[in-house]
């Protein structure tokens, strides 16, 4: 008998991953019609990013600016949970978002800017907004 070992034929097989189906409900995070979008900020003022949504395509999502860095990143983990709460109850997209303007609260880390709901051609602008510094 050797002292040689001999690999383990089980840590040489590929592993096979099969998506599961369901998990939360979710907005889609793509159309190309246009969308309506808010402006959120930080309770110093400074904006952290966008929440965007169109209804015709059950789209919406939340876009962290970037130059708000690690702060606004972090701050906008509440955003984006608003919209899964909203889709999980039912709510079309530009719904979620006038819930989130009537529940702001300046006082919170982070809040709706007032009378920020504006229309955009796509949500490729807003993308852009959220990419400028």
């Amino acid at each position: 008998m050797s002292n040689e070992q001999r690999p383990n034929p089980r840590l040489n097989e590929d592993l096979l991953f099969n998506e599961a189906p369901g998990g939360p409900p979710r907005y889609s995070r793509l159309s190309h019609k246009p969308v309506q979008y808010l402006t959120v900020a930080g309770k110093d003022g400074e904006v952290i990013g966008y929440v965007w949504a169109n209804d015709e395509d059950d789209a919406a999502g939340w876009l962290v600016r970037k130059a708000g860095g690690d702060e606004a990143f972090n701050k906008g983990a509440r955003w984006a949970r608003k919209l899964h709460d909203a889709k999980a109850r039912g709510l079309a997209p530009t719904s979620a978002l006038a819930e989130m303007i009537q529940e702001s609260d300046p006082t919170k880390s982070s809040y709706v800017v007032p009378g920020s709901l504006t229309e955009a051609p796509n949500v490729e602008v807003v993308r852009s907004l959220a990419d400028a510094g």
